[in-house]
């Protein structure tokens, strides 16, 4: 089986630096075998892709993108704690929060553009169980953040 760096280089998908904390936490802790990240937002290249709720200045299509976007930035922190994201033996689970209008109902289509990076990049290890909330608000006015729990070797 393909390696999960070599899959990246194979999708064309390069891992971002990680994007430092907002505030008082860091972004990832480990115990055991499983690392946690902190929440992740839709940051690439310094900027938010998108601000605003899904279902009003937030197209649907575009928080899909800000969800895998998340998911990508979430790999980057756990990349930074462990070395390699080879060493991953599994994602857990993925937690999707989705900053919606209230007659927004396609949070779970949303936190599919997380979920579907990762099968992209895991293959089976990539599968995992998943929560899609939909919330208020999120920090920065951002439409999603993603947090991750992985399995790592070792």
């Amino acid at each position: 089986m393909m390696g999960a760096e070599a899959r990246l280089a194979e999708l064309g998908i390069t891992v971002p630096e990680v994007v430092p904390p907002l505030a008082a936490y860091q972004p990832t802790a480990r115990s055991g075998n499983l690392v946690f990240t902190a929440g992740q937002l839709p940051a690439r290249d310094g900027e938010m892709i998108a601000v605003g709720k899904v279902g009003g200045a937030v197209t649907e299509e575009q928080a899909y993108d800000c969800a895998r976007q998340s998911a990508l930035n979430a790999l980057a922190a756990i990349k930074a704690e462990i070395g390699s994201l080879d060493d991953i033996t599994r994602i857990v689970k993925a937690v999707v929060f989705v900053a919606s209008t209230t007659d927004f109902t396609n949070q779970a289509k949303v936190a599919n553009g997380a979920s579907e990076l990762l099968g992209e990049v895991f293959g089976d290890r990539g599968v995992h169980a998943r929560s899609a909330v939909g919330v208020a608000v999120l920090p920065l006015d951002v439409p999603v953040e993603v947090e991750l729990v992985v399995e790592v070797a070792g």
